[in-house]
């Protein structure tokens, strides 16, 4: 992992949605911090609550116990979306204290002024999952320097198949890896493809599937049960169980619609990419519903997803489970 800050820097932003990346990014900055100054006094403050007169006074009181003073900022989007301290925080960013370094932490940003003046006197880093590829390098890295564990191959993209690219989550069942193996003698400490499917969840495929079945029974309750055990237990990304149900509503919209000019089933299996226990429920119920009533669950599908990474979609996984209740519902009518 590259690193993007150094101890000169005085103000660094770090944002994205990867929680263990931008955690790993402050721990490297902090050592080096520590190794130029020596000993470093750290303070952390919620942007959601701190008042703009307490963040300052800190950054500009020289600190007692120790030569340099780390300033965390949490939810900081929330801090800098109000114009007066955003407008603070640039002019300090003109002119920052040598004997203090503020970091900004935040889920969601919005570039602007502020970033541009950063820039000249640290760094604005983006903190988002790595592609498939990356994370399946990081995962045989950090397995062996961090848990001690060889990952055979294959184990690397398993591993990634079945739960993504967020490396908080890649962490923690590499910890788990590591734990599971421990009792092995060094160097016999393997990761196997059969390991990772024995001790880590059902693949993304796999996920996608379950949702889907459980839709097309017609059964709302037992649909909104299945997502809450996707969610809640298998830890299954709200996006997935989207790309799941968009899906599954583009191969009822192609189907009715090709069942209605009279295709075969047989062709419409084909070219709608269907195969195996999903292809005999998936065409009844498009053939159920019709083209008109299947183009608009498709479109409904649609709009939740363009809400979704909109933040427009209020609570996602209650407006997830209500739009599960009401697409099931709608086959077992039809």
């Amino acid at each position: 992992m590259a690193e993007p800050t150094n101890s000169s820097m005085r103000f660094v932003i770090l944002h994205g949605k990867d929680s263990f990346l931008i955690l790993e990014r402050l721990r490297r900055f902090h050592e080096a911090l520590v190794t130029e100054f020596g000993e470093v006094g750290r303070f952390d403050f919620d942007g959601s609550s701190t008042p703009m007169v307490d963040l300052f006074d800190e950054l500009r009181t020289f600190g007692l116990l120790s030569a340099h003073k780390l300033i965390v900022l949490d939810k900081a989007d929330q801090f800098v979306g109000v114009e007066e301290r955003r407008r603070a925080l640039e002019r300090y960013a003109e002119a920052p204290m040598e004997q203090a370094t503020l970091v900004l932490r935040s889920e969601t940003w919005r570039p602007g002024n502020l970033d541009k003046l950063v820039a000249k006197c640290g760094a604005v880093i983006k903190c988002d999952p790595p592609d498939s590829a990356t994370a399946i390098r990081w995962c045989s890295a950090r397995g062996a320097s961090a848990h001690g564990i060889e990952l055979a191959s294959g184990a690397a993209e398993a591993l990634v198949d079945r739960i993504g690219n967020d490396l908080a989550r890649l962490d923690t069942e590499l910890a788990k890896y590591g734990a599971y193996l421990a009792t092995e003698a060094e160097g016999k400490r393997r990761v196997t493809t059969a390991l990772v499917s024995s001790l880590t969840g059902a693949s993304r495929e796999e996920a996608a599937w379950e949702i889907q079945s459980a839709v097309l029974a017609g059964r709302p309750a037992a649909a909104v049960t299945k997502v809450r055990e996707l969610v809640e237990v298998s830890q299954a990304p709200e996006q997935l169980i989207i790309w799941s149900l968009v899906d599954l509503a583009r191969k009822l919209h192609d189907a009715a619609r090709m069942l209605s000019d009279g295709a075969p089933e047989g062709a419409v299996a084909k070219q709608v990419k269907l195969w195996g226990p999903a292809t005999a429920p998936t065409l009844a119920a498009a053939r159920a519903l019709g083209a008109g009533r299947a183009a608009m669950l498709f479109k409904a599908a649609i709009d939740l997803d363009r809400r979704s990474k909109s933040g427009l979609a209020g609570e996602l996984p209650r407006t997830l489970e209500a739009f599960v209740s009401g697409f099931s519902a709608s086959l077992r009518r039809g």
